[in-house]
């Protein structure tokens, strides 16, 4: 627990000031997911202490397409809070970079959740009955350790690399339009463009096969940590990037762009220092 309270100290200075930590497993080679998500939890303790408050979650790695890349091995989570999300302003919105040490960019979809979702819920249209909205949504995520190179729980320990949620305009998910929606978010592309110019595409099945069911896949790991509450009506739930995170900087304007997904064409971002 000493050494917990040692991580949670240095996590939260890192996150305050925009600076990289020293490796926790070299210092500790015992440190695994357990240990991360007890850290986790501490980490929300403060940061509702000092008044954030959460308004949701973030869930990270559910795209394997980019596991090599990062050393991931499971998907990851983490709290969210009022002063990490933005609504853009139509489909555009500008963000300062002031405090990130590392960003990088990843389009996801995000809902906000209508009813309560419990564990053993295993099917996408079962999962958007409990969701209210739906939306582009970009996840600026940051890495406070040196080059982005992490153990599989340091990742978690580290806000699961929340830094801001940009969401686009919500598309409400009305019950008689599920049975296609199914189909529709495992199918939809997406592309993300630097300046106008395509970096990367994805397709909705990129986050674990279909973004209803990352949902899924926290509210059944959130079953295995009772020091969490479950999911609850009212919660916006991110599902993780659909293409390769990007590395952005100040000057730069990137934007997505959705086919196939009524309702969702897209978001652009203008980033500044």
């Amino acid at each position: 627990m000493y050494f917990s309270r040692i991580v949670v100290g240095e996590l939260m200075d890192a996150l305050d000031q925009g600076k990289v930590i020293p490796s926790i497993i070299e210092r500790n080679p015992q440190f695994d997911w357990d240990a991360a998500y007890r850290v986790a939890a501490e980490i929300v303790k403060v940061r509702r202490t000092r008044g954030e408050k959460t308004v949701g979650r973030k869930i990270g790695f559910t795209n394997r397409n980019i596991w090599k890349e990062y050393g991931a091995t499971a998907p990851i989570w983490a709290h969210i809070y009022d002063r990490t999300v933005q609504f853009a302003d139509g489909h555009r919105a500008t963000v300062s970079l002031g405090g990130s040490v590392q960003p990088r960019l990843e389009p996801e979809i995000a809902f906000k959740l209508k009813a309560s979702l419990p564990a053993g819920v295993n099917h996408p249209a079962l999962v958007l009955e409990a969701i209210e909205w739906m939306a582009p949504s970009f996840e600026i995520v940051d890495c406070h350790f040196a080059g982005w190179r992490f153990g599989p729980a340091e990742s978690a320990a580290d806000f699961s690399f929340h830094w801001r949620l940009i969401v686009g305009t919500p598309c409400t998910i009305h019950r008689d339009a599920i049975t296609d929606l199914v189909g529709q978010l495992r199918d939809c592309d997406v592309a993300l463009s630097k300046h106008g110019q395509v970096a990367d595409r994805g397709t909705g099945a990129n986050a674990l096969g279909h973004p209803a069911l990352a949902l899924a896949f926290l509210a059944d790991i959130l079953m295995r940590q009772p020091q969490f509450e479950p999911l609850a009506a009212g919660e916006i739930i991110t599902t993780g990037t659909l293409t390769a995170a990007m590395p952005v900087r100040p000057g730069e304007t990137w934007s997505s762009r959705y086919e196939g997904l009524p309702g969702v064409t897209g978001l652009s971002l203008t980033f500044t220092e």
